[in-house]
């Protein structure tokens, strides 16, 4: 197993592993949309993505977009979305792309990582093993325009 960067050329190999990561969440399925977000944030260099590929298979994938701490005054990265299929879960894949994303963002200089889960995500159980502290200082809101 081997964690990568991807690039656009990657496309549309990782479209169908982030269609399922949206139709998890709650999202019906729809390949040309999800594609042509993700051209788009290729494109426009707005994330990195990095990806879990097994014999030439992509297996799994986590995507970082860029922000900045206008209190450090440094770059920051946004844990957005950690996806591993179904079938590959509880093998470490998921850690293994979390260790990646923290390598990268020390590789270059970011300040750290944020991510947001659920309440009742599971997950938060290996991100406070790998270091992650849960914020209790704060609360996290969303104002919706549609």
């Amino acid at each position: 197993m081997v964690i990568t960067q991807a690039t656009i050329t990657n496309l549309k190999e990782i479209v169908p592993l982030f269609d399922q990561y949206r139709v998890f969440y709650g999202q019906s399925t729809n390949l040309i949309q999800a594609e042509a977000f993700l051209k788009e944030r290729f494109e426009n260099k707005e994330s990195i993505i990095l990806v879990a590929s097994m014999e030439n298979q992509m297996i799994g994938f986590t995507q970082l977009y860029f922000s900045f701490s206008s209190v450090y005054l440094e770059p920051t990265l946004i844990l957005n979305d950690l996806f591993v299929l179904p079938k590959y879960r509880g093998q470490g894949i998921g850690t293994l792309l979390l260790k990646s994303a923290q390598d990268f963002c020390e590789k270059y200089n970011y300040k750290g990582l944020s991510l947001e889960t659920a309440i009742d995500n599971p997950a938060q159980k290996l991100y406070e093993k790998l270091g992650w502290e849960k914020d209790s200082h704060c609360f996290h809101y969303f104002w919706s325009a549609q």
